[in-house]
């Protein structure tokens, strides 16, 4: 049976990863921060499976001991601090991390065991912040970095120490550049799940406004249960890569919005949203969209889930869970 230590088990490409994973008969190790987080509860119910596992991005040697422990054939490297307006406000966190915590796992790896002798395989989830002010569009592996946040910089060190590690140590190191992905799991302070989960209020009578930033910056949007299979299939080749994983189609933020409205039934969506410059970033990413033909020729991954389709989903889980917490179910 092959063996997978996940970090990150706790966000939604950690769950969606963990469920593929064990239906492909693997055995599913989750790390997870501290003896006591209240996120290790939530991972054991719902994923019953997995076996969770106590170690910090921020400490070595726990890393060590997380290999030594799990033995595992692969390691899927998902843990972050992933929002990009918090990495602004707390931007040495988010280096030491998002950064540096990529440095320390394959440290752990090289030590404990991704030698030609016992290779370990090791995907890094890299980001398409990286790319940040584009320097061309689409954007494809070759395309420069230029981040614009906190987070865009850190991921851009996870991705090159990464390929560094690939290089100098011959470790089997993929990173998957990955460009927004969604599902009604992603956390509430992610502006698509504040979208889905305002609007389901909104129809319940429950709120009436919903404040948001920028409308206008574009983004290419995908669903987190596809992307998650790009990743498995990467470290199923026989030389490690680097693949950006994205559906190739923009829409803005405006779009996002009024797709959930109208898949609730609200007409005139404006007159329920307003602009609150809090939520405006220092340094904006306007335009996002991924060139995912290496995916596609070499590994034959395509998005299934459409823009449309994903939205409908988490405003219809959405609806459900506000209806249930107002006790209307």
């Amino acid at each position: 049976m092959a063996r997978a230590l996940i970090t990150g088990i706790t966000g939604q490409d950690g769950r969606y990863l963990a469920e593929l994973l064990h239906s492909k008969g693997y055995e599913v190790f989750g790390l997870v921060k501290g003896q006591s987080n209240p996120r290790a509860e939530l991972v054991q119910q719902e994923l019953p499976f997995v076996e969770v596992v106590s170690a910090d991005l921020q400490d070595l040697t726990s890393l060590i001991s997380a290999v030594e422990q799990t033995q595992p054939d692969e390691v899927y490297n998902l843990a972050a601090i992933s929002f990009v307006a918090l990495s602004f406000k707390q931007a040495e966190l988010t280096s030491n991390v998002t950064g540096l915590g990529v440095l320390r796992m394959l440290e752990a790896i090289r030590m404990a065991g991704g030698s030609t002798n016992n290779p370990i395989r090791f995907y890094q989830a890299s980001s398409s912040e990286m790319f940040g002010k584009v320097r061309e569009t689409p954007q494809r592996e070759t395309t420069p970095f230029y981040p614009r946040s906190p987070y865009g910089v850190a991921k851009v060190f996870g991705h090159d120490i990464t390929v560094n590690y690939r290089d100098s140590y011959h470790l089997y190191a993929c990173s998957g550049i990955l460009f927004n992905h969604e599902s009604p799991r992603r956390g509430l302070e992610f502006v698509t799940r504040k979208i889905t989960n305002a609007v389901a209020r909104i129809k319940l009578g429950l709120q009436d406004t919903l404040a948001l930033g920028d409308l206008e910056p574009r983004r290419d949007w995908g669903f987190a249960g596809d992307y998650v299979q790009a990743m498995w299939q990467m470290l199923q080749q026989d030389e490690p890569d680097d693949y950006v994983i994205a559906t190739g189609r923009t829409h803005r933020v405006r779009d996002f919005v009024h797709a959930a409205f109208a898949h609730a039934g609200i007409e005139d969506w404006e007159k329920h949203v307003t602009q609150d410059p809090r939520f405006f970033r220092p340094a904006e990413v306007d335009l996002l969209v991924g060139d995912a033909s290496k995916a596609h020729e070499k590994l034959g991954w395509k998005p299934e889930v459409e823009f449309a389709e994903l939205v409908a989903m988490m405003v219809d889980h959405d609806l459900e869970v506000e209806a249930r917490k107002a006790g209307r179910q």
